[in-house]
């Protein structure tokens, strides 16, 4: 019996069988009995890339396929997938004088294989762009860079570029969009800030909030209710004494001070 390893799915394997007949109708297609014997090795299903963009893995599970039709023997293998090389931008605003970093490759991209890449940094310094006129070089020799602390003079557009060392095919490119910002220029009054539609969804949270927590109370039963009350009834005696005390004591204190005065 012949055993051949083709790396292709039974979709392709059946539009070789089926389709070209068909395409020449006007002659008949007589298959060698050899091809009768023959068992293939094919990729019969796979999961998709593992990011959207630069080099990710996809895992495939390849198996023999017998005159038959049946699948034997078969594994698991895992290939590399590139389904789009440019990632875009993205955009950070940090307050000046806080550390900051951001990374060419994300969590699920680092691993065994990062020192299989190279990185090349370039620069826009001061401007939010994705025109190559107005980079130059960046030197750093990592995947990550780290601002500790960040200065008004480190904003800009930093452009990663990720290729293979042995090809130097380019896999990757994203851009940082970086806005750095003095901290007194910043409103921390959020509430403020807000528009009319994020205030009545604020509120809508809160409502469900106070709703939650009524519902806990009513799955509680009478004795833990009643312990529950008998213990808020205690603290607060306790800090309604310790207050009174406190009063109390600055009082007394405040008359004997002025029985002093008048003496």
């Amino acid at each position: 019996m012949m055993y051949i390893e083709i790396h292709l799915t039974l979709g392709t394997l059946a539009f070789a069988f089926f389709i070209a007949p068909s395409a020449a109708s006007t002659e008949s297609v007589t298959i060698p009995k050899e091809l009768s014997t023959v068992t293939a090795r094919l990729s019969v299903s796979s999961t998709s890339c593992s990011v959207t963009c630069g080099l990710g893995y996809k895992v495939e599970e390849v198996c023999d396929i017998g005159p038959d039709g049946k699948r034997r023997y078969c594994s698991l293998l895992r290939s590399e997938c590139l389904t789009n090389w440019l990632c875009g931008v993205r955009h950070f605003t940090v307050l000046v004088g806080k550390p900051f970093k951001f990374s060419c490759l994300t969590s699920e991209e680092i691993g065994p294989e990062t020192q299989s890449f190279s990185y090349t940094w370039r620069l826009a310094r001061g401007i939010i762009t994705t025109d190559d006129a107005h980079f130059v070089p960046f030197k750093t020799p990592s995947y990550i860079i780290k601002l500790s602390p960040t200065e008004e003079y480190d904003a800009g557009t930093y452009r990663c570029d990720v290729q293979l060392m042995k090809t130097y095919k380019l896999v990757k490119r994203i851009y940082f969009g970086l806005r750095v910002i003095p901290g007194n220029l910043v409103d921390l009054n959020f509430e403020k800030s807000l528009i009319l539609e994020q205030k009545l969804e604020d509120k809508e949270k809160n409502q469900q909030n106070v709703s939650v927590v009524f519902h806990k109370w009513q799955h509680y039963s009478w004795r833990q209710r009643a312990l529950l009350v008998f213990l808020v009834g205690i603290g607060s005696g306790v800090l309604g004494g310790i207050l009174l005390g406190i009063f109390l004591h600055s009082l007394l204190k405040n008359r004997s001070e002025s029985k002093r005065v008048d003496k």
